[in-house]
């Protein structure tokens, strides 16, 4: 009843066999059977959930209040707005709280509430604030009274236990993850470290990771060494001693001088010339050396100058 006392409405009772105090809403019974439950006569399919019978009733609405009544020849929706509208009080504002149906509270660290032991979620900008749930045979209504009034925040196809309703929509970004989480600075020393660059980052993730000792000694070797060489050279050995899993002060050195070293090296170009077209003797000759010659008659040219020993 202190719905009805909300909206400044009372109930009257009807006294029995008194068709005038009855009749007008037996009369709306009747035309509701008629045209809204399926029977034999008006062929209509049944109704596969509740919410298809409130369309049916706002469709039936609609169309019975857009005919002329034979009565007024006025339309009834047009005599609701302009003759009977400004003689009735007005409807307040923000609804009364028990229409909405029972209070939930939602958990501050996740976005879901629980209805007749089935859990639904919420958006998760309402962590921590009160909502209002109704159900109805096929859904379930999730309503919040905000500084703007009562503005429904979700609705959810009936579930039951242990299979929760989830929408992604209502859940906050998921963090990012380990390879993923940006490294931040908590002193002076970690930003002006961090400060190099993305291999100081990674330098210092890969270090942490393997259990490095003084890591906060070689992060302040690295900055000095940075003002004298440039923080890009130094960034970079970082990155390249991150990589290889080298986190001594003598290896980024090493890395870094070798690094410089090699930017300073002066190409050389070798030019290869076909040996066919040399004009040097080579070596052939020398493919017969130490071996045994072959015996055979003397040519002419070989007795000349020779002495003979007799």
């Amino acid at each position: 009843m202190g719905e009805f006392r909300e909206y400044s409405t009372s109930l009257q009772t009807c006294l029995p066999a008194d068709p005038a105090s009855k009749g007008g809403v037996e009369n709306a019974v009747k035309i509701a059977k008629a045209d809204l439950v399926p029977k034999e006569t008006n062929l209509l399919p049944g109704y596969r959930s509740f919410a298809e019978l409130e369309a049916a009733c706002e469709a039936f609405m609609e169309e019975v209040n857009s005919r002329v009544h034979r009565a007024t020849l006025e339309l009834p929706k047009d005599m609701l707005r302009v003759v009977e509208g400004p003689r009735l009080h007005p409807v307040p504002a923000t609804p009364v709280t028990a229409s909405f149906g029972h209070t939930r509270q939602v958990p501050p660290n996740t976005p879901m509430i629980t209805f007749q032991q089935s859990r639904y979620s919420v958006p998760h900008t309402l962590m921590g604030q009160m909502v209002w749930v109704r159900g109805t045979e096929t859904e379930v209504i999730i309503v919040h009274v905000g500084e703007a009034g009562p503005v429904e925040v979700a609705r959810h196809k009936l579930t039951r236990p242990g299979t929760p309703a989830i929408i992604d929509a209502h859940f906050p970004p998921a963090p990012a993850g380990a390879l993923e989480r940006v490294i931040r600075p908590t002193n002076k020393a970690e930003e002006e470290f961090l400060a190099l660059g993305a291999g100081a980052a990674l330098w210092l993730k890969e270090a942490a990771a393997a259990g490095t000792q003084k890591i906060r000694h070689k992060m302040e070797r690295a900055v000095t060494l940075a003002k004298v060489l440039g923080a890009d050279e130094v960034d970079k050995g970082l990155g390249a001693a991150a990589v290889h899993q080298r986190f001594t002060y003598e290896d980024l050195l090493s890395i870094v001088n070798t690094g410089n070293s090699k930017s300073h090296t002066t190409s050389t170009t070798h030019t290869v010339t076909d040996q066919g077209r040399w004009l040097s003797q080579g070596t052939s000759s020398w493919a017969n050396f130490g071996t045994t010659p072959t015996t055979g008659p003397a040519a002419d040219g070989d007795l000349e100058g020779a002495i003979d020993e007799r």
